[in-house]
Formats: structure tokens, sequence, C-alpha cells
């Protein structure tokens, strides 16, 4: 019997959806309600004060022992995007028109409910619930990127030159935290265009600095405040976020929005599904050849081959 790749694809769809609607029955009542972190600290980012040294850069892979990025050259740190070997970089906007050009910092924006977090089927990515900074840990990763899809910060990253490839991003220095000190970006700007500190107290600085220079910054609005049920590290600028890199989100959390995905993707129950669905599909389709078989062996006579 020759089987065509849309009866095989039916086949398989036909039988993952009886299980992926009982892994969704106890809906609303099987919702993790995350806590919220009961002393969040974070950064303070004023894009009017960065001077675009890179000084972050380099103390951030120094902190971290990062293998160097390097340019062209071969000598200077310069990595030009968030990588496997980059936690934190400092990018250039520069506009086509006269409007003013700017600096922005990128890390991981550890957010109040975060959606790799809720992505990730093994819990690499866990939330502490003490300062509220998004921690990896690298004995439960296995390089399936669920993270690196879900982020909408475009933050994580996969290790493509590994043999076991893992995740990286920015723990806001967290053994740094531990031993009671800063970041190792915040620790070293020149102009503090980056500061560390509450999430509060930030928040308050933040709104302070717009409230003594309404004109200066843009839209007088705080980036990450609410943006995806809120951000620990914290935006100002004087030229719109989105040309910095910085979605227009809403206030809801990403991780409200995937609940059918947080449900399907739990312990890879994904694959799973497909796996079980094609074996059930081929376990079918040997049954109906052999039938035909023994149907064909009893009109000729012959002794089918199975």
């Amino acid at each position: 019997m020759e089987l065509t790749r849309r009866e095989a694809l039916l086949g398989v769809v036909s039988r993952c959806v009886p299980v992926a609607a009982a892994l969704a029955v106890p809906a609303e009542a099987a919702e993790e309600t995350p806590s919220q972190p009961k002393a969040p600290v974070g950064m303070l980012y004023d894009a009017t004060l960065c001077i675009g040294c890179k000084a972050c850069v380099v103390a951030c892979a120094e902190a971290n022992d990062l293998p160097r990025d390097v340019s062209l050259d071969g000598l200077h740190q310069a990595p030009e995007d968030l990588n496997a070997f980059t936690k934190n970089i400092i990018k250039l906007y520069k506009p086509t028109d006269n409007s003013p050009d700017s600096f922005v910092k990128q890390q991981c924006m550890h957010c109040l409910d975060p959606a790799c977090v809720a992505a990730c089927p093994f819990k690499a990515l866990w939330k502490n619930d003490g300062n509220g900074l998004v921690a990896w840990e690298p004995s439960r990763c296995i390089g399936c990127r669920y993270c690196e899809i879900a982020c909408p910060y475009h933050v994580p990253k996969f290790e493509w030159d590994r043999i076991n490839p893992k995740i990286v991003k920015c723990e806001l220095c967290r053994p740094r935290l531990a031993k009671g000190y800063e970041p190792a970006c915040t620790s070293v700007c020149p102009t503090h265009a980056v500061i560390f500190g509450p999430r509060e107290g930030l928040l308050t600085q933040a709104k302070d600095r717009i409230a003594q220079a309404p004109d200066k910054y843009f839209e007088n609005r705080v980036y990450g405040e609410h943006e995806a049920g809120g951000t620990q590290v914290l935006y100002l600028s004087h030229v719109p976020f989105e040309d910095l890199g910085l979605p227009n989100l809403g206030p809801e959390p990403i991780p409200a929005r995937l609940k059918w995905q947080k449900r399907v993707y739990k312990f890879l129950a994904l694959p799973l599904l497909l796996y079980a669905g094609l074996a059930g599909l081929m376990k079918k389709n040997w049954i109906d050849h052999r039938k035909e078989m023994q149907e064909e062996g009893r009109r000729t006579g012959l002794r089918p081959q199975l």
C-alpha cells in the first residue's frame, strides 16, 4: 500500500490532536501563576549619557570568562551582536534623516514574568525568587532553543560552534552579586549611563530625571516599567525606543499569551507527540499491509513472506 505525504501528515495529526487536547484538559486550574521576586534588582540605562566607549562590553567578557569576540583586525573586542561569546553589547543607532543618533546597550532584560523561563522544558532557565534575576543552569540545558524563539528581545544565543551546544545569556553577573558586588558592566561605566540597584529605586530615579528635563526624553516614558509585564532592566532615551531595537509590547506578560505552547512544549511534549503519532501510523499501515498480503495469499495459494 503506497502512502502519500498528505496521508502521512493527516495520520500524525489525527493521533496527536486528541493527546494534546487531553494535556490541556485542566486548563486554567493547571496554569502556574509566577510569584513576584521579593526584592528585584536591575539596571537603568540612560541613552542620553552613553558615549559608546564599550567599557561595559570588555568588563562583561572579563567577569564572565568569555572568549574574545574580536573585530576584523583580530585585535579589538568588537562584537557585532549578542552571541555565544557576548552577553552585553553597545550598538549605534544612526538615522538616515537629521534625527539625532544614539547608542544603546543590549543584554537580558530580566523580565518580571520571563517568556524564556516559561518556554524552557527542563527549567534550565529560572527566575530567582529573591532578586528576580533570570538565571541559567547549564546542567539542565539541552540546547533546544525554545527560549531563543520565545524571547521578544532576541537575547538568548545558541553555541553554534560547540559539539554539545547550550544557550548563553546575561545573568546580571550572578557570581558577583552573590559576593556583594554589582554587575561588571555598571561598575565600569565612566558616565554612569548604566547604573545598578533595586528596581523600584531605579524606576523612581528615572521618573525624577524625566521630571527635571521633560524635553530631553522620548515620550517622557520609562521603557520596561510596563512592557510585557515589566522588566528589571529599564531604559531612558531621547529617540524612539523602537529605533533602539526595543519592541513595542503591550503590558501583558508574554507567557500569558503562550498557554497552549507551554503545555505542548513542556518536557518536549511536541516532538514526543509527533513521534507517537508517526509510530501509530506506521503500525496501522503495517497491519493493513499484512492483511492485504494474507488476502493475496489466499487468492493465489502462495504463502506470503511477512
